[in-house]
């Protein structure tokens, strides 16, 4: 790790970091925090994604869907109005709604092949992003003089890594450049996370794999036609499977390529003191 311990981690003049874990526990809220200081450099990766790398076909699919209006449609057609996709740190959803959920068309389901499609788009636009740490770190510091850099991930990096590879070329990658920070939740979390996402289910990255064997399970369970799959009761149930399915890989990466932090300590930070002794109270607990 770049930093051996935590006396190395309090006077790096230049501290890098990575988040990974779950959304929802407290990934962004450290970033935004840190970013608001004026000494972080805050970079997304699904803000890099949405903009950089599935920008035009987010705003291509929104167009799409403009086409079916007849009045749209002409105005589109002689360029008068302008379609765009105005995704934000804090505003994800025009990424979500491209991303889809497969299942009955009539209740806004996308067919399984145009479903994958898009998230092998997905997959490929991740990787990139991840990628790009590097480069953003320098910018961070040559362009911007950020003395400082937070990596905001996505829930979904565990899916295109192999902890247990010494050699995965993401992770050997990031490591090299950050130190990779777990926020472990709780079976509290966990519940509280599957209430949320319950309450309203939004489109989700996995590994092809396991997806392709969560969809196949759900049709057998439910003996349903994939074109009559309810699309939100669909991602419902694979998001409770993802949470167990992701917990260990998100373990691995930390036990082998980083740290780990309770989410309860991050709740806890309100400022960068609280957050640099936080790291820095997982680094002496790693010895």
């Amino acid at each position: 790790m770049i930093y051996e311990s935590a006396s190395d981690w309090r006077n790096a003049p230049q501290k890098r970091v990575l988040l990974f874990a779950m959304s929802g526990l407290g990934k962004t809220y450290l970033s935004k925090m840190l970013r608001d200081t004026g000494d972080w450099f805050h970079y997304s990766i699904d803000y890099r994604i949405g903009t950089r790398y599935m920008g035009e076909k987010i705003a291509d699919n929104a167009k799409r869907e403009a086409m079916k209006v007849p009045f749209l449609r002409e105005l589109l057609r002689s360029n008068s109005i302008y379609i765009g996709s105005n995704i934000s740190f804090d505003d994800l959803k025009p990424m979500s709604s491209y991303l889809g959920k497969p299942g009955d068309p009539a209740k806004g389901g996308l067919a399984w092949d145009e479903y994958t499609m898009r998230q092998d788009q997905f997959q490929a636009a991740e990787v990139a992003a991840l990628y790009d740490t590097g480069s953003f770190i320098d910018r961070a510091v040559d362009l911007y003089q950020y003395p400082n850099f937070i990596c905001d991930t996505g829930g979904s990096i565990c899916e295109w890594v192999n902890a247990d590879d010494p050699n995965d070329p993401i992770l050997r990658d990031l490591s090299a450049k950050t130190l990779m920070v777990w926020i472990e939740g709780t079976d509290a979390h966990t519940a509280e996370l599957i209430r949320r996402f319950d309450k309203e289910p939004k489109p989700m990255s996995y590994d092809p794999a396991f997806l392709l064997g969560t969809w196949q399970a759900y049709l057998t369970a439910f003996d349903v036609a994939p074109d009559q799959v309810d699309p939100d009761d669909f991602i419902r149930w694979a998001f409770a499977k993802a949470l167990a399915h992701r917990q260990p890989r998100y373990k691995a990466m930390a036990d082998k390529w980083g740290i780990t932090v309770p989410q309860d300590a991050v709740a806890k930070v309100k400022d960068t003191e609280g957050f640099v002794g936080m790291i820095a109270d997982a680094l002496e607990m790693r010895g």
